[in-house]
Protein backbone atom coordinates (compact mmCIF):
# COMPACT_ATOMS: atom_id res chain seq x y z
CA UNK A 1 0.00 0.00 0.00
CA UNK A 2 1.28 3.83 -0.61
CA UNK A 3 0.55 6.73 -0.01
CA UNK A 4 -0.55 8.73 -3.15
CA UNK A 5 -1.76 11.89 -2.06
CA UNK A 6 -3.35 14.54 0.38
CA UNK A 7 -6.63 16.95 -0.54
CA UNK A 8 -6.80 19.55 1.47
CA UNK A 9 -10.36 19.90 0.23
CA UNK A 10 -12.98 17.23 -0.02
CA UNK A 11 -13.33 18.86 -3.55
CA UNK A 12 -9.90 17.71 -4.48
CA UNK A 13 -10.53 13.68 -3.48
CA UNK A 14 -9.34 11.67 -6.31
CA UNK A 15 -10.82 7.97 -5.09
CA UNK A 16 -14.28 6.61 -5.35
CA UNK A 17 -14.56 5.75 -1.57
CA UNK A 18 -14.28 8.59 0.82
CA UNK A 19 -14.10 6.91 5.02
CA UNK A 20 -15.34 9.36 7.48
CA UNK A 21 -15.64 9.08 11.11
CA UNK A 22 -19.25 10.11 13.04
CA UNK A 23 -19.28 10.56 16.52
CA UNK A 24 -21.76 11.53 18.90
CA UNK A 25 -21.25 15.52 18.67
CA UNK A 26 -19.56 15.80 15.84
CA UNK A 27 -20.46 19.48 15.32
CA UNK A 28 -16.77 19.70 17.46
CA UNK A 29 -14.53 18.16 14.34
CA UNK A 30 -12.80 21.15 12.61
CA UNK A 31 -13.98 20.83 9.06
CA UNK A 32 -17.40 19.51 9.82
CA UNK A 33 -19.63 22.61 8.30
CA UNK A 34 -17.29 22.32 5.32
CA UNK A 35 -18.11 18.48 4.72
CA UNK A 36 -21.77 19.24 5.37
CA UNK A 37 -21.36 21.96 2.57
CA UNK A 38 -20.10 19.52 0.42
CA UNK A 39 -21.96 16.15 0.88
CA UNK A 40 -25.39 17.88 1.84
CA UNK A 41 -27.10 19.22 5.17
CA UNK A 42 -29.23 15.28 4.72
CA UNK A 43 -26.15 13.98 6.34
CA UNK A 44 -27.16 15.62 9.82
CA UNK A 45 -30.77 14.56 9.50
CA UNK A 46 -29.70 11.14 8.86
CA UNK A 47 -27.20 11.15 12.09
CA UNK A 48 -30.03 12.60 14.36
CA UNK A 49 -32.28 9.73 12.82
CA UNK A 50 -30.04 6.57 13.41
CA UNK A 51 -30.34 6.14 9.58
CA UNK A 52 -26.30 7.07 9.75
CA UNK A 53 -25.12 5.42 13.58
CA UNK A 54 -22.89 7.05 15.63
CA UNK A 55 -22.30 3.73 17.77
CA UNK A 56 -18.86 2.52 17.94
CA UNK A 57 -17.76 -0.01 15.07
CA UNK A 58 -21.07 0.76 13.34
CA UNK A 59 -20.67 0.71 9.57
CA UNK A 60 -23.06 2.76 7.28
CA UNK A 61 -22.22 3.23 3.57
CA UNK A 62 -24.05 6.01 1.54
CA UNK A 63 -23.92 6.80 -2.05
CA UNK A 64 -22.89 10.12 -2.94
CA UNK A 65 -24.47 11.76 -5.34
CA UNK A 66 -22.97 15.29 -5.04
CA UNK A 67 -20.68 17.81 -7.63
CA UNK A 68 -17.32 15.31 -6.87
CA UNK A 69 -18.14 13.09 -9.60
CA UNK A 70 -14.90 10.83 -8.74
CA UNK A 71 -16.43 9.84 -5.24
CA UNK A 72 -19.37 7.09 -5.30
CA UNK A 73 -20.13 6.29 -1.89
CA UNK A 74 -18.85 7.45 1.63
CA UNK A 75 -18.86 5.46 4.08
CA UNK A 76 -19.50 6.84 7.68
CA UNK A 77 -17.48 5.05 10.62
CA UNK A 78 -19.56 5.19 14.26
CA UNK A 79 -16.99 6.40 16.39
CA UNK A 80 -19.79 6.58 19.51
CA UNK A 81 -18.60 9.29 22.28
CA UNK A 82 -14.73 9.81 21.55
CA UNK A 83 -14.35 11.16 25.01
CA UNK A 84 -13.90 7.56 26.00
CA UNK A 85 -12.66 6.48 22.83
CA UNK A 86 -9.31 4.20 23.11
CA UNK A 87 -6.55 3.95 20.48
CA UNK A 88 -6.65 -0.11 20.94
CA UNK A 89 -10.58 0.52 20.20
CA UNK A 90 -9.89 2.76 17.60
CA UNK A 91 -7.37 -0.07 15.90
CA UNK A 92 -10.26 -2.47 16.23
CA UNK A 93 -12.80 -0.57 14.53
CA UNK A 94 -10.11 0.36 11.65
CA UNK A 95 -10.03 -3.91 11.57
CA UNK A 96 -13.75 -3.28 10.61
CA UNK A 97 -13.20 -0.57 7.77
CA UNK A 98 -10.79 -3.14 6.61
CA UNK A 99 -12.70 -6.19 6.01
CA UNK A 100 -15.25 -3.43 4.39
CA UNK A 101 -13.00 -2.44 1.95
CA UNK A 102 -12.12 -6.14 1.47
CA UNK A 103 -15.42 -6.79 0.56
CA UNK A 104 -16.47 -3.81 -1.62
CA UNK A 105 -13.38 -4.76 -3.40
CA UNK A 106 -12.03 -1.40 -3.00
CA UNK A 107 -7.96 -0.69 -3.99
CA UNK A 108 -7.87 3.03 -2.87
CA UNK A 109 -9.80 5.04 -0.59
CA UNK A 110 -9.28 8.59 0.83
CA UNK A 111 -10.01 8.88 4.85
CA UNK A 112 -10.61 11.88 6.49
CA UNK A 113 -8.22 12.31 8.99
CA UNK A 114 -9.73 14.72 11.33
CA UNK A 115 -13.36 13.28 11.33
CA UNK A 116 -11.36 10.50 13.84
CA UNK A 117 -9.14 12.84 16.12
CA UNK A 118 -10.12 12.29 19.78
CA UNK A 119 -8.01 13.89 22.66
CA UNK A 120 -5.26 12.77 22.99
CA UNK A 121 -5.54 10.72 19.31
CA UNK A 122 -3.74 12.95 17.10
CA UNK A 123 -3.82 12.55 13.12
CA UNK A 124 -0.38 10.88 13.11
CA UNK A 125 -1.78 8.60 15.53
CA UNK A 126 -4.62 7.82 13.36
CA UNK A 127 -3.06 7.40 10.18
CA UNK A 128 -0.53 4.59 12.50
CA UNK A 129 -4.01 2.71 13.85
CA UNK A 130 -5.42 2.87 10.39
CA UNK A 131 -2.51 1.13 8.30
CA UNK A 132 -2.45 -1.23 11.12
CA UNK A 133 -5.95 -2.04 12.00
CA UNK A 134 -7.47 -2.03 8.59
CA UNK A 135 -4.22 -3.80 7.10
CA UNK A 136 -4.93 -6.98 9.84
CA UNK A 137 -8.59 -6.47 9.24
CA UNK A 138 -7.94 -6.76 5.51
CA UNK A 139 -6.07 -9.88 5.85
CA UNK A 140 -7.43 -13.18 4.26
CA UNK A 141 -6.67 -16.92 4.71
CA UNK A 142 -4.93 -18.39 1.81
CA UNK A 143 -6.71 -21.10 0.65
CA UNK A 144 -6.00 -23.99 -2.05
CA UNK A 145 -9.49 -24.12 -3.41
CA UNK A 146 -9.86 -24.59 -7.23
CA UNK A 147 -13.26 -23.43 -7.74
CA UNK A 148 -12.58 -19.36 -6.75
CA UNK A 149 -12.37 -17.26 -10.35
CA UNK A 150 -12.87 -14.14 -7.58
CA UNK A 151 -9.23 -12.06 -8.12
CA UNK A 152 -7.73 -11.16 -5.03
CA UNK A 153 -7.83 -7.45 -3.98
CA UNK A 154 -5.24 -5.67 -2.05
CA UNK A 155 -5.42 -1.89 -0.23
CA UNK A 156 -3.15 -0.19 -3.19
CA UNK A 157 -3.49 3.38 -2.59
CA UNK A 158 -4.45 5.52 0.32
CA UNK A 159 -4.84 9.59 0.27
CA UNK A 160 -6.08 11.59 3.14
CA UNK A 161 -7.85 14.62 3.85
CA UNK A 162 -5.54 16.54 6.01
CA UNK A 163 -4.19 20.13 6.75
CA UNK A 164 -1.65 18.22 8.68
CA UNK A 165 2.19 17.98 8.51
CA UNK A 166 1.57 15.24 5.52
CA UNK A 167 5.27 13.54 5.57
CA UNK A 168 4.84 12.58 9.61
CA UNK A 169 1.51 11.14 8.97
CA UNK A 170 2.81 9.51 6.01
CA UNK A 171 5.92 8.29 8.09
CA UNK A 172 3.50 7.30 10.87
CA UNK A 173 1.09 5.15 8.31
CA UNK A 174 4.16 3.47 7.05
CA UNK A 175 4.83 2.22 10.49
CA UNK A 176 1.68 1.07 11.11
CA UNK A 177 1.39 -0.93 7.41
CA UNK A 178 5.23 -2.68 8.43
CA UNK A 179 3.53 -3.77 11.80
CA UNK A 180 0.29 -5.29 10.12
CA UNK A 181 2.34 -6.67 7.38
CA UNK A 182 4.31 -8.49 9.78
CA UNK A 183 1.19 -9.67 11.59
CA UNK A 184 -0.28 -11.15 8.30
CA UNK A 185 3.11 -12.94 7.57
CA UNK A 186 3.22 -14.75 10.44
CA UNK A 187 -0.28 -15.39 10.51
CA UNK A 188 -0.09 -17.04 6.87
CA UNK A 189 2.92 -19.34 8.55
CA UNK A 190 0.65 -20.58 10.82
CA UNK A 191 -2.31 -20.85 8.44
CA UNK A 192 0.42 -22.91 6.36
CA UNK A 193 -0.32 -26.73 6.05
CA UNK A 194 2.12 -28.93 7.87
CA UNK A 195 2.77 -30.87 4.53
CA UNK A 196 3.63 -27.51 3.08
CA UNK A 197 5.56 -25.91 6.38
CA UNK A 198 8.24 -28.58 7.48
CA UNK A 199 11.13 -27.35 9.62
CA UNK A 200 13.03 -27.47 6.44
CA UNK A 201 10.73 -25.12 4.99
CA UNK A 202 10.51 -22.83 8.21
CA UNK A 203 14.61 -22.73 8.36
CA UNK A 204 14.32 -21.58 4.53
CA UNK A 205 11.44 -18.35 5.70
CA UNK A 206 13.78 -17.52 7.93
CA UNK A 207 16.65 -17.37 5.46
CA UNK A 208 15.31 -14.97 3.18
CA UNK A 209 13.83 -12.70 6.18
CA UNK A 210 17.71 -12.87 7.25
CA UNK A 211 19.05 -12.03 3.56
CA UNK A 212 15.91 -9.21 2.74
CA UNK A 213 17.41 -7.64 6.02
CA UNK A 214 21.40 -8.20 6.09
CA UNK A 215 21.02 -10.52 9.35
CA UNK A 216 23.47 -12.66 10.08
CA UNK A 217 22.10 -16.42 10.01
CA UNK A 218 22.66 -19.64 10.85
CA UNK A 219 21.24 -23.11 10.34
CA UNK A 220 21.45 -26.13 12.33
CA UNK A 221 20.92 -29.37 11.15
CA UNK A 222 20.27 -33.10 12.79
CA UNK A 223 23.64 -33.84 12.02
CA UNK A 224 25.04 -29.93 13.95
CA UNK A 225 22.72 -31.13 16.72
CA UNK A 226 23.75 -34.35 17.06
CA UNK A 227 27.34 -33.01 17.46
CA UNK A 228 26.38 -30.54 20.01
CA UNK A 229 24.33 -33.19 21.81
CA UNK A 230 21.18 -31.14 21.15
CA UNK A 231 18.84 -34.01 23.55
CA UNK A 232 15.69 -32.38 23.89
CA UNK A 233 14.83 -31.23 19.91
CA UNK A 234 16.57 -34.38 18.83
CA UNK A 235 14.20 -36.49 21.39
CA UNK A 236 10.77 -35.10 19.36
CA UNK A 237 12.23 -35.52 16.37
CA UNK A 238 12.96 -39.20 16.82
CA UNK A 239 9.54 -39.88 15.30
CA UNK A 240 9.76 -37.88 12.13
CA UNK A 241 11.05 -38.77 8.60
CA UNK A 242 11.83 -34.55 8.47
CA UNK A 243 14.59 -33.04 9.83
CA UNK A 244 15.09 -30.94 12.67
CA UNK A 245 16.26 -27.12 12.70
CA UNK A 246 17.55 -25.01 15.32
CA UNK A 247 17.44 -21.11 13.33
CA UNK A 248 19.29 -18.63 15.16
CA UNK A 249 18.93 -15.09 13.43
CA UNK A 250 21.27 -11.45 14.86
CA UNK A 251 20.28 -8.20 14.93
CA UNK A 252 23.21 -6.21 15.81
CA UNK A 253 22.28 -2.14 16.41
CA UNK A 254 25.88 -1.23 18.25
CA UNK A 255 28.83 -1.09 18.06
CA UNK A 256 29.88 -4.12 20.83
CA UNK A 257 27.41 -7.53 20.77
CA UNK A 258 25.85 -6.70 23.99
CA UNK A 259 22.67 -5.98 26.12
CA UNK A 260 20.96 -8.56 23.99
CA UNK A 261 17.64 -9.18 24.26
CA UNK A 262 16.92 -13.39 23.01
CA UNK A 263 13.65 -14.14 21.37
CA UNK A 264 12.72 -17.95 21.66
CA UNK A 265 10.07 -19.18 19.65
CA UNK A 266 8.82 -23.15 19.19
CA UNK A 267 8.55 -24.12 16.00
CA UNK A 268 6.89 -27.62 16.39
CA UNK A 269 5.37 -27.60 12.69
CA UNK A 270 3.30 -30.00 13.74
CA UNK A 271 2.67 -32.56 16.96
CA UNK A 272 0.74 -35.49 17.40
CA UNK A 273 1.74 -35.87 20.71
CA UNK A 274 3.39 -38.65 19.82
CA UNK A 275 2.96 -42.03 22.00
CA UNK A 276 0.67 -39.90 24.42
CA UNK A 277 -0.99 -39.53 21.29
CA UNK A 278 -3.84 -36.56 21.45
CA UNK A 279 -7.58 -37.43 20.31
CA UNK A 280 -8.57 -37.65 16.59
CA UNK A 281 -10.32 -34.24 17.50
CA UNK A 282 -7.48 -32.75 19.45
CA UNK A 283 -5.10 -33.13 16.41
CA UNK A 284 -6.71 -31.30 14.64
CA UNK A 285 -4.95 -27.45 14.42
CA UNK A 286 -1.88 -28.82 15.30
CA UNK A 287 -0.40 -26.97 12.25
CA UNK A 288 0.03 -24.36 14.53
CA UNK A 289 1.86 -25.57 16.96
CA UNK A 290 4.71 -23.22 15.54
CA UNK A 291 2.56 -20.17 16.57
CA UNK A 292 5.39 -18.95 18.82
CA UNK A 293 8.28 -19.29 16.06
CA UNK A 294 6.05 -17.08 13.49
CA UNK A 295 5.82 -14.87 16.66
CA UNK A 296 9.49 -14.24 16.69
CA UNK A 297 9.93 -14.09 12.88
CA UNK A 298 6.89 -11.42 12.32
CA UNK A 299 9.03 -9.41 15.67
CA UNK A 300 11.85 -9.82 13.44
CA UNK A 301 10.37 -8.62 9.84
CA UNK A 302 8.94 -5.14 12.09
CA UNK A 303 12.97 -4.81 13.50
CA UNK A 304 14.26 -5.58 10.19
CA UNK A 305 12.41 -2.84 8.59
CA UNK A 306 12.58 -0.05 11.42
CA UNK A 307 16.17 -0.98 12.76
CA UNK A 308 16.13 -0.05 16.70
CA UNK A 309 19.01 0.47 18.52
CA UNK A 310 19.06 -3.03 20.30
CA UNK A 311 20.51 -5.77 19.53
CA UNK A 312 18.49 -8.97 19.31
CA UNK A 313 19.24 -12.57 19.04
CA UNK A 314 16.44 -15.00 17.93
CA UNK A 315 16.30 -18.67 18.81
CA UNK A 316 14.02 -20.97 16.73
CA UNK A 317 13.87 -24.77 17.53
CA UNK A 318 11.52 -26.63 14.82
CA UNK A 319 10.91 -30.15 14.34
CA UNK A 320 7.74 -32.14 14.16
CA UNK A 321 6.28 -34.45 16.73
CA UNK A 322 5.63 -37.77 15.06
CA UNK A 323 5.18 -41.05 16.21
CA UNK A 324 7.07 -44.36 14.42
CA UNK A 325 9.46 -47.32 16.02
CA UNK A 326 11.99 -44.96 16.58
CA UNK A 327 9.94 -42.35 18.44
CA UNK A 328 10.62 -41.51 21.91
CA UNK A 329 8.34 -42.63 24.65
CA UNK A 330 7.04 -42.15 28.13
CA UNK A 331 9.75 -43.39 30.55
CA UNK A 332 13.09 -42.36 28.28
CA UNK A 333 15.42 -40.41 30.10
CA UNK A 334 17.08 -37.74 27.43
CA UNK A 335 20.38 -35.65 28.20
CA UNK A 336 19.75 -31.55 26.94
CA UNK A 337 22.00 -29.36 25.70
CA UNK A 338 22.16 -27.66 29.12
CA UNK A 339 23.63 -31.20 30.25
CA UNK A 340 20.87 -31.63 32.69
CA UNK A 341 18.55 -35.04 32.26
CA UNK A 342 14.59 -35.26 32.14
CA UNK A 343 12.39 -37.79 32.51
CA UNK A 344 10.04 -38.10 29.73
CA UNK A 345 7.00 -38.85 31.78
CA UNK A 346 4.39 -36.93 28.58
CA UNK A 347 5.44 -37.58 24.86
CA UNK A 348 2.98 -34.36 24.14
CA UNK A 349 4.57 -32.29 26.57
CA UNK A 350 7.26 -31.93 23.73
CA UNK A 351 7.55 -28.27 23.65
CA UNK A 352 9.43 -27.55 26.15
CA UNK A 353 12.37 -29.80 25.30
CA UNK A 354 12.56 -28.17 22.31
CA UNK A 355 12.54 -24.90 24.03
CA UNK A 356 15.25 -25.98 27.00
CA UNK A 357 17.95 -26.70 24.12
CA UNK A 358 16.78 -23.37 22.43
CA UNK A 359 17.01 -21.37 25.35
CA UNK A 360 20.14 -22.59 26.21
CA UNK A 361 21.69 -22.07 23.12
CA UNK A 362 20.35 -18.27 22.98
CA UNK A 363 22.12 -17.77 25.88
CA UNK A 364 25.43 -18.71 24.74
CA UNK A 365 25.06 -16.96 21.47
CA UNK A 366 24.88 -13.82 24.15
CA UNK A 367 21.54 -12.71 25.23
CA UNK A 368 21.27 -11.38 28.29
CA UNK A 369 17.85 -11.06 28.91
CA UNK A 370 15.26 -13.61 27.22
CA UNK A 371 11.14 -14.04 25.74
CA UNK A 372 9.97 -17.42 24.69
CA UNK A 373 6.88 -17.38 23.01
CA UNK A 374 5.41 -21.16 22.54
CA UNK A 375 1.88 -22.69 22.16
CA UNK A 376 2.94 -24.58 24.71
CA UNK A 377 -0.63 -25.67 26.93
CA UNK A 378 -4.35 -26.58 26.85
CA UNK A 379 -3.37 -25.20 30.70
CA UNK A 380 -3.71 -21.68 30.08
CA UNK A 381 -6.91 -22.31 27.93
CA UNK A 382 -8.43 -23.31 31.27
CA UNK A 383 -6.86 -21.01 33.21
CA UNK A 384 -7.57 -18.05 31.10
CA UNK A 385 -9.49 -18.39 28.26
CA UNK A 386 -8.93 -17.84 24.89
CA UNK A 387 -8.36 -14.19 24.77
CA UNK A 388 -5.85 -14.10 27.15
CA UNK A 389 -1.74 -14.60 26.90
CA UNK A 390 -0.61 -16.56 30.11
CA UNK A 391 3.04 -15.68 31.33
CA UNK A 392 5.76 -16.44 33.98
CA UNK A 393 8.75 -14.42 34.55
CA UNK A 394 11.75 -14.27 37.11
CA UNK A 395 12.42 -10.38 36.93
CA UNK A 396 9.20 -8.17 38.22
CA UNK A 397 11.51 -4.83 36.19
CA UNK A 398 12.03 -6.74 33.45
CA UNK A 399 8.33 -8.12 33.02
CA UNK A 400 6.30 -4.57 33.81
CA UNK A 401 8.36 -2.57 30.93
CA UNK A 402 7.31 -5.78 28.66
CA UNK A 403 3.69 -5.38 29.65
CA UNK A 404 3.72 -1.94 29.01
CA UNK A 405 4.23 -2.87 25.84
CA UNK A 406 1.30 -5.01 25.42
CA UNK A 407 -0.86 -2.23 26.94
CA UNK A 408 0.07 -0.37 23.49
CA UNK A 409 -0.24 -3.17 21.20
CA UNK A 410 -3.73 -4.00 22.78
CA UNK A 411 -2.63 -7.58 23.48
CA UNK A 412 -3.48 -8.95 26.49
CA UNK A 413 -0.93 -10.77 28.78
CA UNK A 414 -1.36 -11.96 32.07
CA UNK A 415 1.19 -13.13 34.71
CA UNK A 416 0.85 -16.13 36.82
CA UNK A 417 3.17 -17.30 39.72
CA UNK A 418 6.08 -19.51 39.78
CA UNK A 419 6.47 -21.04 43.27
CA UNK A 420 8.93 -22.70 44.71
CA UNK A 421 6.87 -25.60 45.56
CA UNK A 422 6.19 -25.63 41.85
CA UNK A 423 9.70 -25.57 40.81
CA UNK A 424 10.28 -28.76 43.42
CA UNK A 425 7.87 -30.38 41.41
CA UNK A 426 9.58 -29.87 38.20
CA UNK A 427 12.44 -31.54 40.07
CA UNK A 428 10.71 -34.67 41.08
CA UNK A 429 12.32 -37.57 39.90
CA UNK A 430 13.98 -40.83 41.08
CA UNK A 431 16.58 -40.87 37.95
CA UNK A 432 16.85 -37.93 36.59
CA UNK A 433 17.36 -34.25 37.37
CA UNK A 434 13.61 -32.89 35.70
CA UNK A 435 10.22 -34.54 34.63
CA UNK A 436 9.17 -33.01 32.14
CA UNK A 437 5.28 -33.50 33.13
CA UNK A 438 4.50 -33.57 37.02
CA UNK A 439 0.49 -33.49 36.37
CA UNK A 440 -2.12 -31.55 35.41
CA UNK A 441 -3.33 -29.27 38.04
CA UNK A 442 -1.17 -26.26 37.37
CA UNK A 443 -0.11 -27.57 33.51
CA UNK A 444 0.53 -23.64 32.10
CA UNK A 445 2.62 -23.10 35.25
CA UNK A 446 4.63 -26.43 35.11
CA UNK A 447 5.29 -26.16 31.27
CA UNK A 448 6.73 -22.95 31.22
CA UNK A 449 8.65 -23.31 34.28
CA UNK A 450 10.33 -26.49 32.93
CA UNK A 451 11.60 -23.49 30.55
CA UNK A 452 12.63 -21.56 33.35
CA UNK A 453 15.09 -24.65 34.56
CA UNK A 454 17.47 -23.72 32.03
CA UNK A 455 17.29 -19.95 32.36
CA UNK A 456 19.40 -19.67 35.14
CA UNK A 457 19.49 -15.96 36.53
CA UNK A 458 18.92 -14.23 33.21
CA UNK A 459 15.89 -12.17 33.34
CA UNK A 460 13.58 -14.05 31.43
CA UNK A 461 9.50 -13.76 30.20
CA UNK A 462 7.62 -17.31 28.97
CA UNK A 463 4.84 -16.34 26.80
CA UNK A 464 1.95 -18.98 26.60
CA UNK A 465 -0.07 -18.44 23.40
CA UNK A 466 -1.84 -21.69 23.18
CA UNK A 467 -5.09 -19.81 23.44
CA UNK A 468 -4.66 -16.62 22.22
CA UNK A 469 -2.73 -17.68 18.54
CA UNK A 470 -5.53 -18.96 16.87
CA UNK A 471 -9.03 -17.81 16.64
CA UNK A 472 -11.89 -19.93 15.85
CA UNK A 473 -14.02 -17.24 14.23
CA UNK A 474 -13.57 -14.06 12.73
CA UNK A 475 -13.01 -10.81 15.23
CA UNK A 476 -12.38 -7.24 14.52
CA UNK A 477 -8.81 -7.42 13.48
CA UNK A 478 -8.94 -10.46 11.53
CA UNK A 479 -10.39 -13.94 10.03
CA UNK A 480 -10.59 -17.24 11.91
CA UNK A 481 -7.15 -18.90 11.70
CA UNK A 482 -3.58 -17.62 13.15
CA UNK A 483 -3.82 -14.62 14.61
CA UNK A 484 -0.31 -13.16 14.63
CA UNK A 485 -0.21 -12.95 18.18
CA UNK A 486 2.98 -11.21 20.07
CA UNK A 487 4.54 -9.84 17.19
CA UNK A 488 3.27 -5.91 17.58
CA UNK A 489 4.49 -6.66 21.28
CA UNK A 490 7.75 -8.02 20.99
CA UNK A 491 8.50 -5.45 18.16
CA UNK A 492 7.05 -2.32 20.46
CA UNK A 493 9.55 -4.44 23.59
CA UNK A 494 12.35 -3.70 21.37
CA UNK A 495 11.50 -0.47 19.87
CA UNK A 496 11.20 1.10 23.49
CA UNK A 497 14.47 -0.69 25.14
CA UNK A 498 16.03 1.21 21.92
CA UNK A 499 14.87 4.25 22.58
CA UNK A 500 16.15 4.10 26.14
CA UNK A 501 19.60 3.96 24.71
CA UNK A 502 19.11 6.93 22.61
Amino acid sequence: MKIVKEAKTFNQVDTELLIVGVQKNCDHIKGWNNFISFYGENVEEWIRSGDISTERKKMTKIPYTGLNQKIKRVLFVGLGDTKTLTENELRETFGLVGKQLRALKTNNFTIWLESFTASPIDEQTIAFLFAEGAGLGFYQVPHYKTTSNEVDVYMDEVHFVTDGDIDEIAASYEVGKIYADAVNEARSLVNLPPNLLTATDLANYAEQLAKQYDFEIEILNKADLEELGMGGILSVNKGSTEEPRLITIKYQATEKWEDVVGLVGKGVTYDTGGYSIKSKTGMVGMKGDMGGAAAVLGAMKIIGELRPNKNVVAVIGSTDNMISGDAFKPDDVITTYSGKTVEVLNTDAEGRLVLADAVTYAKQQGANYLIDVATLTGGVITALGYDKTGSLTNNEAFFDSFIEASIETGEFVWGMPLTERDKKRIRKSDIADLNNSPGSDGHMIFAGGFVGEFVGDTPWIHLDIAGTSDASSPYDLGPKGGTGVMVRTLATFIERLGEQLN
